[in-house]
C-alpha cells in the first residue's frame, strides 16, 4: 500500500508518494494547475500503484479556511469522483514556506511540501507524534 500526498496551488500543484511500509514521504513530481490535473493524479495513482491520497488542508492562523481552500474543495470532490480510491484532507500550514525554508526555492519545492504533508498524515497514522 502506497499513499499519495499532495499539496494543491493555483498555479501548481505538488505530489509526494510514501514507500511502500509507509514510513517516509519522498517528493515525486510538480505538475501545472490545468484542467486536466485530476486526470493527471488518476494517472500517476495508477502508474505508482497508490492505495490512498492525501491532500493537504490549507488554513489561516485562525484555523478557519483560507482562500486556497476555495479551490482545493471542489478539486478533492473531483478527485473522489474519479479516482475509485480513498482521498483524505490532512491539515497543513506553511508546508510551502518549511519546504523553501529547508531546501531554498526551486523547481521542486511545491513536492517538497506535499512530502511535508504526507510525511505528518504518517506520522499520525503510525503513531509516531
Amino acid at each position: 500500500m502506497r499513499y499519495l500526498g499532495i499539496d494543491f496551488g493555483s498555479k501548481r500543484v505538488g505530489v509526494a508518494i510514501s514507500d511502500e511500509t509507509n514510513s517516509f514521504a519522498f517528493p515525486l513530481k510538480v505538475i501545472e494547475n490545468s484542467t486536466d490535473i485530476v486526470e493527471d493524479i488518476v494517472v500517476l495513482c495508477k502508474e505508482n500503484r497508490v492505495s490512498e491520497v492525501v491532500v493537504g488542508e490549507s488554513r489561516d492562523f485562525s484555523q478557519k479556511n483560507n482562500k486556497i481552500m476555495e479551490e482545493i474543495i471542489p478539486f478533492v470532490e473531483k478527485l473522489k469522483e474519479k479516482i475509485g480510491l480513498p482521498v483524505r484532507m490532512h491539515p497543513e500550514f506553511l508546508t510551502s514556506q518549511e519546504a523553501e525554508r529547508l531546501q531554498g526555492k526551486n523547481e521542486m519545492h511545491d513536492a517538497s511540501a506535499a512530502a511535508l504533508i504526507l510525511k505528518s498524515f504518517l506520522d499520525l497514522k503510525n503513531n509516531k507524534n
